[in-house]
């Protein structure tokens, strides 16, 4: 199944969740900022910061990029890491994100929505903070995974899974059945182990 969303409605997704996720990191105390999240190595703090340098040019980047050699996943964690944005900039940062639509060179709209999606859970769920996400933008996201999944060795094995959505009219793949919110199965898919409490059937297929 390939996901049929258009770009406005993309877009507007990536818009609304970056203004919600803006107005969470603004009401959180300054110890939760320090927390660990879903993301390996990663704080809030540093999600954050992650997100904050979605209109990142290569100029931007080009430190973490040598630091990393040229490595995208180590270059990414570098560059977040190291940022030097306050919390008071990351919120305003992707406050003024809303309404545009640059990304980083070489990626396409589904990627800043495959982020935020998954990041903002990388925050909220280790803090105990409910925001679900919207079915049909998980699903363009979960879609996104897949997509990288057959292209690139990264997170979870996918290719003998078969993904079954308990919520919204969704599978894909074949072989060892997996089913739950599509919300959870995105997040197992990226890679997020806490995600396989939520999923049931052949759930450590995903590991």
């Amino acid at each position: 199944m390939d996901d049929v969303m258009d770009s406005d409605t993309i877009w507007t997704h990536i818009d609304t969740q970056r203004s919600a996720l803006a107005d969470i990191l603004d009401g959180l105390p300054a110890d939760a900022w320090e927390a660990r999240s879903l993301c390996a190595s990663w704080t809030v703090r540093d999600v954050g910061a992650h997100l904050a340098l979605s209109h990142a040019g290569m100029r931007e980047l080009l430190g973490a990029a040598v630091r990393s050699g040229f490595r995208y996943n180590a270059m990414v964690r570098d560059a977040a890491i190291r940022s030097p944005l306050g919390h008071a900039e990351i919120v305003q940062r992707l406050r003024g994100f809303v309404g545009s639509r640059r990304t980083v060179p070489l990626v396409s709209e589904r990627e800043p929505l495959l982020d935020v999606l998954v990041h903002t859970q990388d925050i909220c769920v280790p803090l105990g903070l409910d925001h679900p996400m919207p079915a049909d933008a998980a699903v363009v996201a979960l879609e996104r995974v897949l997509w990288w999944s057959r292209r690139m060795p990264i997170g979870p094995r996918l290719r003998d899974v078969h993904l079954v959505a308990t919520d919204v009219a969704w599978q894909a793949g074949s072989g060892r059945r997996v089913e739950g919110p599509v919300q959870w199965l995105l997040l197992a898919a990226a890679g997020r182990a806490e995600a396989r409490q939520h999923l049931h059937g052949a759930v450590a297929a995903l590991a």
